[in-house]
């Protein structure tokens, strides 16, 4: 009896064991499909969507203001700049791109006089048109051009605005003081969307922000 009921307990075990083992491969597989879902472009005829996707996907962006330089007053001038529309995760973000900025920077001071830019993003710089290889110029590595101007935001959006750039940039936190930081937003006034070929489409912003990532 002693052996029978040995056996019978390894039984149970192996049994519970293979049962446990199932509901892991089962919480695996819905685990990726969640993940594949949630890392899934959106489709070419939802612009405004892959608008937010992409912007969300970025960490930097270049930012094209009109030169107040001596030499070069009234003539484009496209710089590098980190951003962020809210820390990165599968929640979309708030689809406004903030900005860490100082007086001391060039373009700031472009924007000091003509406040006007445009802002592009492109998911070149994600694993998305690398694992694809597309080149940058491809259409289908999909990138966004932003045109609006560039605001300082208040107090009541700082704390979001922190949150959302130091989460992505956190070295930001250890930025000279001295440089008197201050936390800004594009101020987006249209969209322009190329990530299939046929050529740019445009989106609103109302389209934009109303569209759920």
């Amino acid at each position: 009896m002693a052996s029978s009921a040995a056996v019978w307990g390894a039984t149970s075990v192996s049994s519970a064991g293979r049962g446990a083992m199932a509901r892991l491969l089962l919480l695996c597989a819905a685990s990726g499909l969640l993940l594949a879902a949630v890392a899934a472009i959106p489709p070419p005829e939802e612009a405004a969507r892959m608008a937010r996707y992409v912007l969300h996907s970025c960490d930097w962006g270049a930012l094209a203001t009109l030169s107040a330089q001596e030499g070069l007053r009234g003539r484009p001038f496209a710089n590098i700049f980190s951003l962020s529309d809210g820390p990165p995760g599968p929640c979309g973000g708030s689809g406004v791109p903030y900005l860490y900025l100082t007086d001391m920077e060039i373009s700031v001071q472009d924007l000091e006089v003509n406040s006007n830019a445009s802002l592009t993003v492109s998911l070149a710089q994600t694993p998305y048109c690398r694992k694809h290889r597309y080149d940058p110029q491809n259409p289908l590595c999909a990138h966004i051009i932003f045109v609006g101007s560039i605001v300082k935001v208040n107090d009541s959006e700082a704390g979001l605005a922190k949150k959302a750039l130091f989460s992505r940039h956190p070295e930001m936190e250890s930025w000279p003081k001295d440089h008197n930081w201050f936390f800004a937003k594009f101020n987006i006034t249209n969209i322009w969307v190329l990530d299939y070929f046929g050529g740019l489409k445009i989106v609103t912003p109302e389209e934009y922000y109303s569209v759920k990532p």
